[in-house]
């Protein structure tokens, strides 16, 4: 390489004048050189980088595990580097969606330890520093917030395609119109209101009942009363028959 900087810097010097203006066509041919040779090293050392940052097991990584057979039956599609690209997107649009930042692209979402039973890991990088990973708590509010719709970009579901250490988001409670505090006490003073009626009804019934057995009690002494004296004669004793309306005792 600084042989070629070496030649090219010489054609530099042969191709311009003599003065201010060689000196200006030397500096941007060296600037020139500096640039590309960054370049090129960026190029070499971007894949070890993203292997470094992005392993098993990372501390702000997270694994990936993907049931297309037991989600799509016959229908499974095939899981190849398109497919690798299409979640590199979505975890980028997730981020978007949490940091309200349009900054993130597919290019921060590094992923390895692929396997063919379709699993692997994944880190996300910050825009501002390629170096540095976004915390995994972070991470985890994003792949949250954004759950449903990464798993209908899949025809996937929290079953089927399962982030390892978050949990399957639950459904979204429901609000009952009317409070729950209030329902509970409806139903508090209907029982109250209830027992009061039900005691009111008792307590009535039997007084009722106890009017009723006296009602009855009178009458019985009052008929034994009537059946003991009769025209002022007391029927107790021989009953006397000719002493009888009936027709058949008072034939002569």
């Amino acid at each position: 390489m600084h042989c070629c900087s070496h030649i090219i810097l010489l054609f530099g010097q042969a191709i311009c004048t003599v003065g201010d203006n060689c000196y200006r066509a030397v500096t941007f041919l060296k600037e020139g050189m500096l640039v590309w040779i960054l370049f090129l090293l960026c190029q070499v050392g971007a894949p070890a980088l993203a292997q470094d940052l992005c392993q098993r097991d990372a501390p702000n990584g997270y694994k990936v595990r993907i049931s297309l057979k037991t989600a799509l039956g016959e229908d499974a599609y095939e899981w190849n580097q398109s497919e690798m690209f299409f979640f590199q997107a979505t975890m980028a649009f997730a981020m978007r969606r949490h940091f309200q930042m349009e900054t993130y692209n597919v290019d921060n979402i590094i992923l390895c330890v692929q396997t063919s039973r379709v699993s692997f890991w994944f880190v996300v990088t910050s825009p501002d520093n390629t170096t540095m990973l976004i915390p995994k708590a972070d991470v985890e509010k994003a792949v949250r917030m954004s759950r449903h719709r990464i798993n209908n970009a899949f025809l996937l579901s929290d079953r089927t395609l399962e982030f390892l250490g978050i949990y399957p988001t639950l459904a979204a409670t429901v609000n009952p119109d009317t409070p729950p505090w209030l329902i509970v006490f409806g139903v508090v003073i209907g029982a109250v209101c209830a027992g009061i009626i039900a005691l009111l009804v008792s307590s009535l019934l039997q007084k009722r009942r106890k009017e009723k057995g006296m009602t009855e009690d009178g009458q019985d002494e009052e008929d034994m009363q009537v059946k003991g004296v009769e025209n002022g004669i007391n029927l107790d004793g021989t009953y006397n028959r000719g002493f009888t309306d009936d027709d058949r005792f008072t034939k002569l």
